[in-house]
């Protein structure tokens, strides 16, 4: 059949065309279903919607994620990617060979599933698991399908944390110690996907993080290190579709995270990488046993791809820093290099850095004193400088948002717990990420004794409005417990 091409401005992750419901029933096609597309320009393939409105009959609407289609199309019925095939298999349990992987793969990587199908793929690896051997060739087929870089040293340093903790803003900490050690550490962040700030998100308050692959090897070259957005250079994109299709029901199963985590390590040239697993109430990993677990598959995993890996089993179930959003992260991670930050966010980051620095060869380095001497701080000027910021930046360039609330206590008692889950939610309200001011800061510590009316925590926020949204979910929640000394005696029995 041919139609008239004609573009469609709607937004879409796959390439959606838009065929009349009069049209399709002559093809003989259904919503989801494949059409393959013929023009004078190319070739493609599109899924399908019907409509009865937007597109009249011998049109071809055209969504932007096919690119540039114009003038007649030949639209006829495509057979479904082989993927699918795959990914039926895996709901029914079966294990996938490693050709069978780099099919559904490449067709991820090709806009070839639909949204639903890219969703069945999450759930058959979430339901069904991945044995070591699929964890290790989804890895290696997911690295294959992004862009690499590559470095003129045999030791490139790397840090991963697999999240679900608050505040926990260590890596432009450990970047500083290491690259100051002289060891190279191209440091490759995320934005953040459910949490009021990922490591792009809190870097960017201080300097640009977005840079081609020459920029970035200018300012490695520079500083022994950056700290930059891994969207800009396309490693693994294959894994950033994945994660979206996650996000909604916050799966993350422990093969894809895996592989998620180390295609990105070694599309970024790293040799030698440190993976935080925080484990606890709260925190992504239940329990020691699960984080030793993940911890072996880390490295059994590293092992097949030529990478040594290290995993640091932490403690997740309270926040390491103060401060929860981009700035209030921000304050913490400048305050900590220049020896005035949160103890919790300053011990776990020169534990990481030693581990890391020992995994690459150079147990002679003290990371306590390169952040003691403030060197770490200098080498931390030096990369914001080089990505384009103030290298001159203090905290009182760093104010959070005007619109402020303060929590206090209701009672006489003692701290026991912190909850990762909820004081992320209220910062997310409060318009973290997205309002950089905006977020949480904790003013009190498990075990801290406290007496009625001492503040617990102020939120931050860039418009009254979302202080108020944050407010109202601080009101129905309890995201700093406090107990008298006999109930928290109770708590821990």
């Amino acid at each position: 059949m041919e139609l008239t091409a004609r573009e469609i401005d709607i937004g879409t992750r796959s390439p959606t065309v838009l065929v009349n419901s009069d049209d399709a029933a002559e093809l003989g096609v259904h919503p989801l279903d494949r059409v393959q597309l013929a023009w004078a320009g190319g070739r493609g393939v599109g899924i399908v919607e019907t409509t009865d409105e937007l597109v009249p009959a011998g049109e071809l609407g055209v969504t932007r994620r096919l690119g540039h289609v114009s003038g007649t199309v030949e639209v006829t019925v495509a057979p479904h990617p082989d993927a699918v095939h795959y990914i039926r298999k895996k709901l029914d349990g079966i294990e996938l060979e490693r050709d069978e992987i780099d099919r559904i793969v490449t067709d991820i990587a090709e806009d070839r599933l639909s949204d639903i199908e890219l969703a069945a793929y999450v759930v058959a690896t979430y339901t069904r698991g991945l044995s070591l051997a699929e964890t290790m060739h989804l890895t290696q087929c997911m690295t294959n399908a992004g862009h690499h870089l590559s470095w003129d040293v045999p030791v490139v340093a790397d840090k991963h944390s697999i999240g679900g903790v608050a505040g926990n803003r260590v890596t432009p900490i450990v970047v500083s110690i290491v690259a100051a050690a002289g060891v190279t550490i191209p440091k490759t962040s995320s934005r953040a996907v459910t949490s009021p700030a990922g490591t792009a998100d809190t870097m960017e308050v201080f300097c640009d993080v977005e840079f081609s692959t020459e920029e970035i090897r200018e300012i490695v070259a520079e500083t022994n290190g950056c700290l930059v957005w891994g969207g800009g250079v396309n490693l693994s994109p294959v894994d950033d579709k994945i994660i979206r299709a996650e996000m909604p029901l916050s799966l993350d199963p422990h093969g894809q995270l895996i592989a998620s985590v180390l295609s990105k390590k070694r599309s970024a040239g790293s040799t030698h990488v440190i993976v935080d697993i925080p484990y606890g109430e709260g925190a992504k990993v239940a329990d020691l046993n699960a984080a030793r677990e993940l911890a072996d598959d880390f490295v059994r995993v590293g092992d097949h791809l030529g990478m040594t890996i290290e995993c640091a089993i932490t403690r997740g179930e309270v926040p390491v820093g103060r401060g929860i959003g981009p700035v209030l992260e921000a304050r913490d991670v400048l305050a900590t290099l220049d020896g005035n930050g949160p103890e919790e966010l300053r011990l776990k980051s020169v534990r990481l850095a030693e581990i890391l620095l020992d995994c690459c060869g150079r147990e002679d380095v003290d990371a306590t004193e390169i952040l003691r001497s403030g060197r770490a701080l200098a080498t931390f000027r030096d990369i914001v400088a080089a990505q384009g910021g103030d290298p001159d930046v203090t905290l009182d360039d760093l104010p959070p948002g005007r619109h402020e609330t303060t929590v206090s206590a209701s009672r006489d008692g003692v701290v026991t717990h912190v909850d990762n889950r909820l004081v992320s939610d209220i910062a997310r309200r409060a318009g973290a990420p997205r309002d950089k001011r905006a977020g949480i800061d904790l003013h009190r510590r498990v075990g801290d004794e406290v007496q009625t009316g001492d503040r617990l925590f102020t939120i931050y926020a860039e418009s009254a409005a979302k202080l108020s949204d944050a407010e109202r979910l601080q009101r129905k929640s309890e995201a700093v417990r406090v107990r008298t000394r006999d109930e928290a005696l109770v708590e821990h029995v």
